[in-house]
């Protein structure tokens, strides 16, 4: 799975990195994806984060 956050939708609330912080990480103004292929047991934690975002900015790509 590759997970990855549309800057321009991206309002930087930091709930994909309280939901998953070995993924996810604060730049200037939005979320990072800190990996290039999540691991297999972060993956339920990935769609949590995409789940909850309020802007949904976090595309995840099987």
């Amino acid at each position: 799975m590759k997970v990855k956050v549309d800057e321009n939708l991206c309002t930087g609330c930091g709930i994909c990195i309280d939901a998953c912080p070995e993924v996810f990480e604060m730049g200037e103004s939005t979320s990072l994806v800190k990996v290039d292929v999540v691991p297999r047991d972060l993956e339920d934690k990935v769609r949590e984060a995409a789940e909850s975002c309020p802007v949904e900015a976090i595309i995840i790509e099987d």
